[in-house]
């Protein structure tokens, strides 16, 4: 998705508050940070005064008496080691702070992804959503690691040192004064000028991870195909504009950070030599003055640089921000369930009433529909590509939201099922099941402490998955690998079989769950499945029609409508769509078997 080039003052103001918001639980932790903040700088305030009374009262008098100096040298050195100390607790403390609030923030973000529909996943790359989760909510930390302890600390340094100056003189300090206008305007013309660069940043660093995610769960596809050279044009064309952009905030920091502020302090340091020089033809001028003031003078540029150079890091952390709770703010919810309600499903009767569906709201997918699938019934849905199968399950099962027509379950609207009612009664075993990294046990259970060691077996050996289970290094407890990979098709299957009858729903759905497993094995899960569907509502989606001729009931489906029904028998009578789909389907299965016969 294209991002905005560039974020109003509201907008970013908007951001920076919602992110301090974060703050709230913290408080006592960020009070301790601060006053710790304020011991040290405090420290760096008195320090250069401690100098000028050595250099003004002591060394140009030539009062160098023993034990007054060790006082002021032992109060020095003292200084320095309690600062010293201070600074590493409260560069913890931040630390700590940052990273509480970025755990919190990154739960959000994470718990919010996992409660989108899945429209939004259609419609965004999943390495987008990677790098909200990770790099935008690292550079956040970076603020609250760096950017707000280095603005306070520097507020604080800076009252500070205009105090101490216009005790050492009002002249001077007042000339400085009138520099902090001229710094607020080179400081808030970097703040427009990078957000834009920023964001074009971090919109191109999230297209990388979406073409490396991309590339690496497709990798299979893109060797066999050759398309390595495209990929990476494809990957090197993004790379170079972020370099480009990277390129152009670069010389932005080059021209308007460090060298612009040190400009103005060499121009602030000759006004005050000058200044001193003049004044010394008039009367004298005490040396540890001058040594103080400019190094006041030099104190108070460094924190300016400071929070120039900190800058940058504050504008990634308010783009990365915007990024974050653009999708903290995404309405693009999962359908709504009406969780105040208890209703359980008893039986399983599914009834589909007149529904129709659109995706993108301008193209009806589904038109229509209506059907009753009872407990003990299989009813199955067949038909060429996009003719809807996979919609009706994608409704079913509460993917997507539906508006005209009703889907019941019992006589109850699917609506009125909380979320953990549906997912418990119904099992899905899809095409290409999803295997997690752990073990095979843990596969089958899903972190269900209810289902025990023992019902975890029964229900691999009631789909006949025990047989290649018990062959595995560790058996139950062998370990599978991400999407487990080292599987067979046929065995990933299996699990996911033996994972769906442990949870023992009352509603069944298959979506061509036998697609990839041999003849040999299928027949064994056809046996299963006999067994699974006793007392069951099963929706089945087939491609083979070989697998469904004992279905109850036969759908056929053509763009989206319902253009045939009634079971294999009747449908191969009626002599229509499903008959010229058998006759295909076996027509090619006997010119293979001539093929093989020779």
């Amino acid at each position: 998705m294209e991002e905005k080039m560039q974020l109003s003052e509201r907008e970013q103001r908007k951001i920076l508050f919602r992110l301090l918001s974060y703050t709230k639980p913290h408080k006592k932790m960020i009070s301790i940070a601060f006053v710790l903040l304020l011991l040290t700088t405090i420290g760096d305030i008195f320090l250069p005064y401690l100098v000028k009374i050595f250099i003004d009262d002591y060394l140009t008098p030539g009062k160098l008496e023993f034990q007054p100096l060790l006082i002021l040298g032992s109060i020095y050195m003292g200084i320095q080691i309690v600062k010293a100390v201070l600074m590493f607790f409260q560069f913890v403390k931040f630390q700590e702070i940052a990273l509480y609030i970025i755990q919190q923030l990154r739960i959000d973000v994470f718990s919010k992804v996992q409660s989108l529909g899945l429209k939004y996943f259609d419609k965004t790359p999943a390495g987008s959503i990677v790098s909200r989760v990770t790099n935008d909510t690292e550079a956040i930390k970076d603020m609250f690691v760096t950017v707000i302890a280095t603005f306070i600390q520097s507020g604080f340094l800076l009252t500070g040192i205009f105090i101490a100056m216009f005790i050492l003189n009002v002249k001077l300090a007042l000339f400085c004064v009138i520099i902090i206008p001229i710094l607020l305007f080179v400081m808030n013309l970097y703040r427009k000028l990078s957000s834009r660069f920023y964001l074009d940043m971090r919109e191109r660093l999230s297209q990388l991870n979406a073409k490396l995610a991309e590339s690496l769960s497709g990798m299979s596809i893109i060797q066999v195909f050759r398309q390595e050279k495209r990929l990476r044009q494809e990957f090197g064309d993004i790379n170079e504009q972020h370099y480009k952009a990277g390129m152009k905030n670069i010389k932005i920091d080059g021209l308007l950070l460090r060298p612009a502020i040190d400009l103005i302090y060499i121009f602030a340091l000759i006004i005050v030599l000058s200044y001193f020089g003049i004044t010394s033809f008039q009367h004298s001028v005490e040396i540890g003055v001058i040594y103080a003031f400019i190094n006041y003078l030099d104190r108070f540029f460094e924190p300016v640089n400071q929070m120039m150079m900190r800058l940058s890091l504050y504008q990634q952390a308010i783009v990365a921000g915007s990024r974050v709770f653009r999708l903290l703010d995404e309405e693009e919810l999962a359908p709504v369930q009406k969780d105040e309600e208890t209703i359980a499903i008893q039986q399983g009767r599914i009834e589909f009433k007149n529904l129709s569906f659109s995706y993108d709201g301008k193209r009806d997918v589904l038109k229509n529909i209506s059907f009753t699938a009872t407990p003990g019934e299989t009813v199955a849905l067949v038909g060429h590509t996009g003719s809807g199968k996979s919609s009706i399950i994608n409704l079913m099962m509460r993917f997507y939201e539906y508006e005209r027509g009703e889907i019941l379950i019992d006589g109850e609207s699917i609506r009125h099922f909380t979320k953990p009612e549906l997912r418990e009664k119904m099992g899905l075993v899809l095409q290409d099941p999803f295997l997690f990294y752990g073990t095979v046990k843990d596969n089958i259970r899903l972190h269900n402490e209810r289902l025990t060691d023992e019902e975890v077996k029964e229900a691999a050996r009631f789909v006949q998955a025990h047989t290649f289970i018990d062959r595995l290094e560790d058996s139950f407890d062998h370990k599978v690998v991400e999407r487990g990979a080292t599987f067979s098709s046929g065995q990933r299957q299996l699990i996911a079989f033996a994972r769906t009858i442990a949870a023992n729903p009352k509603i069944l759905v298959l979506d061509e769950a036998t697609a990839n497993i041999d003849t040999e094995t299928e027949e064994a899960i056809q046996t299963a499945l006999a067994k699974m569907r006793k007392g069951r509502t099963t929706i089945a989606i087939a491609h083979r029609l070989s697998t469904i001729q004992d279905a109850d009931l036969i759908l056929v489906l053509h763009q989206g409508e319902i253009v045939e029904r009634g079971t294999h028998q009747e449908l191969l009578a009626f002599g229509g769509l499903y008959h010229k789909m058998f006759l295909l389907q076996n027509g090619a299965v006997e010119r293979l078997e001539d093929v093989v016969n020779g």
